[in-house]
């Protein structure tokens, strides 16, 4: 099995540019990664359309978006993106190829007590500086990182806070759909693309994003997504607005984007099961 590209050819840089509506190549700058970044939160939807459908088909080979060219070419094709794994490794192959130092870095999502890393992210060297431009937690400006320090980014709908947590950087953020927030403790600064593969694949098995549809994208003063059967809307006084979606298809083509080849190919929500070797997977097995 090929390694993950990380460096994309410049026809398609150009492209993807042209798809995030940034009219030149920005600066290898605070303000230019900002650019980029917010550019990405504003485009690139994090969802789990073409998981959806790879697990339910059992699809063989590398899940969707595992390589940054294979997410590419489904998101100028369709307006799809991905889950953490492909959704990191294609922000963190364009940063490199348009000349950012960007590095991809592995987290916990700490939705429970005691769990491994579950989260791919990206962090970018700037000098002396440190950001973490997230493709999942869409914080629209970069998370810059102070050792020893917190900081944030403020805005009702996209805000986070970054703290430190038992040692490490973690990010205070607000997931779509989620009652309160998660921290996202960030665990590896620098990890290679084969970890990504590795950690992606592991997903295959369980993963929350293997059942229901998901789906989360910034407007241009809050955000829209899909959670729990349910279209999500969050305001830009950061309040969040639920309603029951009647016609997935249409709402999927009409109002987030996606194209409708790919919208009627998303299979039906299912339950997702407990953890593989939590209490509770225990308790229905015994």
């Amino acid at each position: 099995m090929a390694e993950p590209t990380t460096t994309l050819p410049r026809g398609l840089v150009e492209e993807v540019l042209t798809f995030l509506d940034c009219p030149a190549v920005p600066d290898l700058t605070p303000a230019g990664l900002t650019s980029i970044y917010r550019a990405w939160c504003r485009a690139v939807p994090f969802d789990n359309i073409r998981k959806l459908i790879a697990i339910r088909n059992g699809t063989p080979g590398p899940l969707p978006g595992d390589d940054p060219l294979d997410f590419f070419n489904a998101l100028l094709d369709d307006a799809v993106g991905g889950t953490c794994w492909a959704g990191n490794g294609a922000l963190c192959a364009l940063l490199q190829s348009l000349g950012f130092d960007a590095v991809r870095a592995v987290g916990t999502m700490l939705v429970a007590p005691n769990i491994p890393p579950n989260h791919g992210s990206v962090l970018v060297r700037l000098g002396r500086d440190r950001f973490v431009t997230d493709a999942s937690i869409m914080s629209v400006e970069p998370v810059r990182v102070v050792p020893g320090e917190s900081t944030s980014v403020e805005h009702p709908a996209w805000g986070v806070a970054g703290h430190w947590l038992d040692g490490a950087f973690a990010i205070r953020w607000q997931p779509l759909g989620r009652d309160g927030t998660i921290d996202c403790r960030m665990d590896s600064f620098e990890v290679d693309a084969a970890r990504f593969r590795a950690q992606h694949e592991a997903t295959r098995s369980w993963s929350p994003f293997n059942t229901e549809l998901m789906f989360n994208l910034v407007t241009e003063d809050g955000r829209i997504g899909v959670a729990s059967g349910h279209k999500i809307v969050i305001g830009p006084d950061g309040r969040e607005m639920r309603e029951e979606i009647v016609d997935r298809v249409a709402f999927l083509v009409d109002e987030l984007g996606v194209t409708e080849r790919i919208a009627a190919r998303v299979p039906h929500d299912v339950p997702t099961p407990p953890p593989p070797g939590s209490r509770t997977a225990a308790a229905m097995n015994s």
